[in-house]
């Protein structure tokens, strides 16, 4: 299927409500009834009107919706639908990942949401998008994950220099996936963390290594880099012979989405593209957006803002 997302606002209330409540009377009646069944197009108007929301449209038909709902440095995801007719191609996936997008660019700090108790197949399905549990008041799950920073990479040295300043916030036992097509720049930024971080020896890619240990020359922890290219999955990672504990460690793994996710419970999602990906733009002179994607408990505790502009010791709390 063929889906277009787009970003709208009051304008499309009657296409929004429309997607909502054809989602919501296909779940399980719950009791109390689901807040999003008495909505109405004015109210969705008012939410709307309020941060806008996303639209996903095949064929001019709507088939998913969602609702951004600003309070203070967050955003809530209210309404997130998809007609019962597009269900089971992902379609909830790709709406919540733009939504994320959109959230990045607006510059909030954390994206929150509401559960119901009662379905845990829908509280499961947030966590795999990297929300974690934050309180209950029942019929409610409280859900939170922080919102992605997005920094825009002029060249090189910019991206040796952000790696210099992420690895102000990294501890041991962090765990870096960095992604991005071949010379967008991983091994860059992780010369960089290995800069601010004080450890021994250049940083060099791990092609042919799979993974080296770089001690720290300080009272910090180890950095492990890992090229997870030539692995064939997460049981050949774990059998990586490191002479170090990876809790004591951070570990950097370069191509490592969908094999370095589950080395620790949180992580930092390092992802890198082009900024313009035309072809007829020499790559090496696009200039690059990371999106800095931190995952789980521990990355609610920090706030990765202001990487874009300064260093950490500027960070709001």
């Amino acid at each position: 299927m063929t889906v277009e997302t787009r970003r709208v606002g009051p304008e499309a209330a009657a296409e929004v409500l429309a997607v909502v409540r054809a989602a919501f009377a296909d779940r399980p009646v719950l009791d109390p009834p689901a807040d999003a069944l008495a909505e109405t197009e004015e109210s969705i108007a008012a939410l709307l009107a309020a941060g806008g929301g996303l639209l996903a449209v095949e064929d001019g038909r709507p088939v998913g919706a969602l609702v951004l709902d600003p309070d203070d440095d967050a955003v809530y995801l209210r309404r997130v639908s998809v007609d019962p007719s597009a269900q089971g191609h992902g379609l909830a996936h790709g709406l919540v990942r733009a939504a994320l997008s959109e959230i990045a660019r607006s510059g909030a700090r954390r994206v929150r949401l509401l559960a119901r108790e009662e379905l845990p197949r829908t509280i499961g399905f947030w966590r795999d998008l990297g929300f974690v549990e934050t309180g209950r008041h029942t019929p409610y799950v409280e859900m939170a994950r922080p919102a992605p920073v997005v920094v825009e990479v002029p060249g090189a040295e910019d991206m040796h220099d952000l790696g210099r300043r992420v690895a102000a916030y990294l501890t041991a036992g962090d765990v870096l996936v960095l992604s991005g097509e071949l010379g967008a720049g991983k091994t860059t930024f992780a010369q960089g963390l290995g800069e601010g971080l004080g450890v021994r020896g250049g940083i060099t890619s791990p092609t042919f290594v799979i993974a080296r240990v770089h001690p720290s020359l300080g009272d910090g922890p180890e950095l492990v880099h890992v090229d997870a290219y030539r692995l064939g999955g997460r049981a050949e990672l774990d059998d990586l012979d490191l002479d170090t504990d990876l809790d004591e460690a951070v570990t950097v793994v370069e191509w490592g989405t969908g094999i370095a996710e589950s080395l620790a419970e949180a992580r930092m999602e390092v992802r890198i593209s082009r900024a313009t990906a035309q072809p007829d733009v020499d790559p090496d002179a696009d200039p690059r957006l990371v999106e800095l994607d931190g995952v789980g408990a521990r990355w609610l505790r920090e706030d990765l803002r202001s990487l874009g502009t300064r260093g950490p010791e500027s960070a709001t709390a």
